[in-house]
C-alpha cells in the first residue's frame, strides 16, 4: 500500500475550515478529467451524474483503505502513553465528500489534559510538540511536519491523497453527546478572555459536524462533490488558492439549497447545481444558518448568534460554532459570482426552457429585520408582473374555451367560467401559487347534483382540454396533470423564461348564485338550501365552498395591495412551518390563515398603510390564541332570516377547543375547526417565531420587540351590527 508523507502549508485552526483546502499543493495527484469527458461546465446536464460517479467519487475499496491508515494512526496515538480520550473524523473526510484524487482530512484528538477552551489554547502546541515526536518513532509516519498549531501527514493510497491535520483539542462534549448553552457560553467567554479569532476552537466541535452531515443522502453528497470540483476548476482557471473555509462555505451552501428546496433523496442533479449557482450569484444577500446545535434561547448565545446573522453578507454560520462565519468575503464571492453566471448561461447546463431550479431564497425570513420586511416581500415573494400578465392572457383563453367550446356538441352549457384561487385574489407567491377555475355547468341544478355528477363532467374536460392544448400556443406552457381524480381536474402553466408557476384545478359547480349584478352579495335562499342538505344528509361543511368562489375572491380582491402582501408574508412563513414538519403534519389550511390575516388588519389597523412587522405579529398573536378564536364575517350571509341565524348560533357558541373561523362565502366552512388540523403544532413555530429578528425594532443602540395591534380573539355579534346575542358565553 504504501504511504507518502510529507508536510504541507496550513492556515491553521483559525481558518476554521478543520483542514479543508480545495486545490491541494502543488504536489496533488491529477486524475486529468480523461476518459473523454470534457471541463465541467461543458457536461451537459443529463449526464452530470455520470460525471460525478466517473470522475469524481473515489473508490470505496480506496476509502477503506484510507481508513485503515488514520484508524492505525489514531490507534498507534493512542497507544502511546498520550491522555487521549477520544478521537473525531473531520474535514472533508469526516463529511464523507471526500473528491478523488486529493482531499483533506483531520483526524481530532481529545486530550484529558484539556480541561477547557483555554487550556487547549495555552497548551496545544506543547502537546502538539510531544505527539510529533511519537510519530516520528513510527517509520510510516516519521515524515509528519508540525506548523503552528497543527500536524500534518499525507496519506496516498492508490493514487488518492490525503491529506490529514492531525489536532490535539479540548472535548466540550465531554461530559454528554449533545451540545448545550453552556458549552457556547463557554465558547464565547474563553474566546472573549483569550482574544481567539471567530472560528480558532472549531476543531473542538468535530464529532457534532461529522454528525451533522452523517444525515443527509448519499446524492447530496455528490452534489457537493460537484460544486467543489467546479471551484478547484475555477481556482485552476484564476491561478489562486483556496482561502480557508471556502470549500466548507460550499459544502454548506449545497446542504441548505437541498433543505429549502428539495428534501427528495432522488433528485435532479442539473436542478440542485443550478439552485447552488443561483444562491452564489446572490452572495450578496446570503445569510444562511442552522440552528440544530445551538439557537435563540440562551441570552449569551442568542447576542453571540445576532451578531453574527446581522454582520455583512455573506454569512454562512458553521453549524456547530455560532462564531464561525465561514463564508466571510475575503475577494473570492465576485470571481465566483461571475463564473456561476458563466455556468448557468451555458448550453449544457442550460439544455431547457426554463432551466429547472429549486425555489430557494438567498436568506431566512426569521432573521429579517423588521423594518426590511417590506423589502423581503417585494424582492422575494411578488410574483413577476410579466409573468402574472401572461397568466391572466392565458386563464381568459382557456376560460373562453370552455365557455365557448368545451361542450359545444352537446347540451351542456357553461353558465360561467369563474377564476379564483391566490392568483386571482392578487395573493399569489412567487413560484407554486395555487388558482382555481370553476365552471358553472347547466345541468348542475342542485348541490346534490353536484355531488353525484361532477366525476362524468371532470372526465369531459380533462378529454377536451387535452385537444384544446395541443392546437393553442400560449405564451406559458400548458401541462395538464397526469394524475386522475373524481373531483377536480389539475393543470399548471410555467413560465417560459422564469421559473415561475401556477398550479390550477378545475372544478364543475353548481351556479347557486345565479347571475350576478353590481353590487350582489348572495343569495339567502342557496345558504338555506345548503344548510338543510348539510343536516340532513351528514355531508361536511365547506363541501360546496366552491359555488361561492366569486364571493372568496371578492372579499379580498378589493382589499389594499399592502394587506395583500402582508398575506403573502403569512403564506411564506406558513410553507416554512410545512416544510419543517417531520413526518408532515395536517396543519390548518393556508385560506384559514388568509382570513385571519384580514381579520388581524381589519380589528388592529384598518389603514391602507400601516407597519408589517406589527400586522405579522398579530396574526402570530392570534394563532398562538387559537383555542379562543370565533371570527366571522356577515358581508354575504347575517343574522336577520331562519335558518340561516340558528344555524350561525350553533357555529359560533359551540363548546371550544379549536378556533370557530368561518369562511365569508359560506356559514358551513368552518377553515379553522376540525380535529384533523393540527393547530397546536402551528401555534408552538408560532411562539418560537416571537424571538425573531423580525419582531425587534432598533431604537438607538438597543433594540426593543415590535408590539402587536390589541385584537379581541371573538369576533362579537354586537360588532357585527345585530342586536341578537349569544345566549351562552363564547
Amino acid at each position: 500500500m504504501g504511504n507518502c508523507l510529507v508536510g504541507g502549508s496550513s492556515a491553521g485552526p483559525s481558518g476554521g475550515s478543520l483542514g479543508e483546502s480545495s486545490a491541494g499543493p502543488s504536489w496533488r495527484s491529477s486524475d486529468g478529467l480523461s476518459g473523454g469527458w470534457p471541463d465541467l461546465p461543458a457536461v451537459p446536464a443529463h449526464r452530470l451524474k455520470d460525471f460525478i460517479h466517473a470522475k469524481l467519487k473515489p473508490s470505496e475499496e480506496c476509502l477503506k483503505l484510507i481508513d485503515q491508515d488514520v484508524d492505525a494512526i489514531s490507534d498507534f496515538l493512542r497507544s502511546s502513553e498520550l491522555p487521549v480520550r477520544g478521537v473525531a473524523k473531520g474535514g472533508s473526510y469526516g463529511r464523507e465528500t471526500v473528491l478523488r484524487g486529493y482531499s483533506d482530512g483531520t483526524l481530532v484528538l481529545f486530550m484529558g489534559r484539556f480541561r477547557s477552551f483555554r487550556d487547549q489554547k495555552q497548551n496545544q502546541r506543547e502537546l502538539l510538540s510531544v505527539i510529533e515526536q511519537r510519530l516520528k518513532h513510527h517509520k510510516k509516519y516519521s515524515k509528519s511536519v508540525s506548523l503552528g498549531h497543527t500536524l500534518e501527514v499525507l496519506l496516498s493510497v492508490q493514487g488518492q491523497e490525503i491529506l490529514l491535520k492531525v489536532l490535539p483539542a479540548f472535548d466540550p462534549l465531554c461530559f454528554g453527546e449533545d451540545s448545550s448553552s453552556q458549552i457556547y457560553r463557554d465558547l464565547k467567554s474563553s474566546m472573549d478572555q483569550v482574544r481567539a479569532a471567530p472560528g480558532e476552537f472549531a476543531a473542538c466541535f468535530t464529532t457534532l459536524q461529522q454528525r451533522f452531515f452523517q444525515w443527509y443522502p448519499r446524492r447530496v453528497k455528490e452534489l457537493i462533490l460537484l460544486v467543489k470540483h467546479w471551484y478547484q476548476e475555477c481556482q485552476e482557471k484564476w491561478m489562486t488558492s483556496s482561502p480557508p473555509g471556502f470549500p466548507y462555505a460550499l459544502e454548506l451552501l449545497t446542504v441548505y439549497a437541498w433543505e429549502q428546496g428539495c428534501q427528495d433523496e432522488d433528485f435532479d442533479i442539473a436542478e440542485g447545481v443550478r439552485t447552488v449557482l443561483g444562491l452564489i450569484k446572490q452572495s450578496s444577500e446570503l445569510c444562511v444558518y442552522w440552528i440544530v446545535n445551538y439557537g435563540f434561547e440562551d441570552v449569551t448565545v442568542r447576542n453571540t448568534l445576532l451578531c453574527q446573522l446581522r454582520s455583512q453578507r455573506p454569512v454562512i454560520l458553521d453549524p456547530t460554532d455560532p462564531t464561525n462565519n465561514v463564508g466571510k468575503d475575503n475577494g473570492s464571492w465576485q470571481l465566483l459570482t461571475e463564473a456561476a453566471q458563466a455556468w448557468l448561461n451555458s448550453p449544457s447546463l442550460n439544455d431547457m426552457s426554463p432551466a429547472q431550479c429549486w425555489d430557494v431564497l438567498p436568506t431566512s425570513l426569521f432573521i429579517t429585520p423588521s423594518h426590511l420586511l417590506d423589502t423581503f416581500i417585494k424582492d422575494f415573494l411578488q410574483p413577476n408582473e410579466k409573468f402574472l400578465e401572461q397568466i391572466r392572457k392565458a386563464v381568459n383563453i382557456i376560460c373562453e374555451f370552455f365557455k365557448n367550446n368545451c361542450f359545444k356538441d352537446s347540451s351542456t352549457k357553461v353558465l360561467k367560467a369563474v377564476k379564483g384561487g391566490s392568483t386571482a385574489k392578487g395573493t399569489a407567491l412567487k413560484n407554486g401559487s395555487d388558482a382555481d377555475i370553476v365552471v358553472f355547468l347547466s345541468p348542475l341544478k342542485s348541490y346534490d347534483s353536484q355531488n353525484k355528477e361532477r366525476t362524468l363532467f371532470v372526465q369531459e374536460i380533462q378529454r377536451q382540454l387535452e385537444v384544446f392544448r395541443k392546437t393553442q400556443e400560449l405564451e406559458v406552457k400548458f401541462e395538464i396533470s397526469k394524475w386522475t381524480a373524481s373531483r377536480v381536474l389539475s393543470f399548471t402553466l410555467k413560465s417560459r423564461s422564469l421559473n415561475e408557476s401556477v398550479d390550477f384545478d378545475v372544478l364543475p359547480a353548481y351556479d347557486a348564485l345565479g347571475q350576478r349584478h353590481p353590487g350582489f352579495t348572495s343569495r339567502p335562499e342557496a345558504y338555506k338550501d345548503l344548510i338543510a342538505l348539510c343536516k340532513s344528509s351528514g355531508i361536511k361543511g365547506g363541501e360546496f365552498s366552491t359555488c361561492f368562489t366569486e364571493l372568496q375572491r371578492d372579499f379580498i380582491k378589493p382589499r389594499p395591495t399592502k394587506l395583500k402582501s402582508m398575506i403573502r408574508l403569512v403564506k411564506h412563513w406558513y410553507k416554512q412551518c410545512e416544510r419543517k414538519m417531520k413526518p408532515k403534519a395536517s396543519l390548518p389550511p393556508k385560506y384559514a390563515l388568509e382570513l385571519l390575516t384580514v381579520y388581524a388588519w381589519e380589528q388592529g389597523s384598518s389603514m391602507n398603510d400601516f407597519n408589517t412587522a406589527e400586522g405579522f405579529r398579530t396574526v402570530l398573536d392570534l394563532v398562538i390564541k387559537y383555542q379562543q378564536l370565533c371570527i366571522f364575517w356577515t358581508v354575504n350571509y347575517n343574522f336577520k332570516d331562519e335558518p340561516i341565524r340558528t344555524f350561525l348560533l350553533t357555529q359560533i357558541q359551540k363548546k371550544r377547543c379549536l378556533p370557530v373561523i368561518l369562511d365569508p362565502a359560506d356559514p358551513t366552512g368552518d377553515v379553522g375547526g376540525g380535529d384533523r388540523w393540527h393547530w397546536h403544532l402551528l401555534a408552538k413555530e408560532a411562539n418560537e417565531w416571537l424571538s425573531s429578528l423580525c419582531f425587534e425594532l432598533q431604537s438607538g443602540d438597543s433594540w426593543q420587540k415590535v408590539q402587536p395591534w390589541k385584537v379581541p380573539v371573538v369576533q362579537t355579534l354586537g360588532s357585527c351590527g345585530t342586536q341578537i346575542y349569544p345566549t351562552v358565553g363564547i
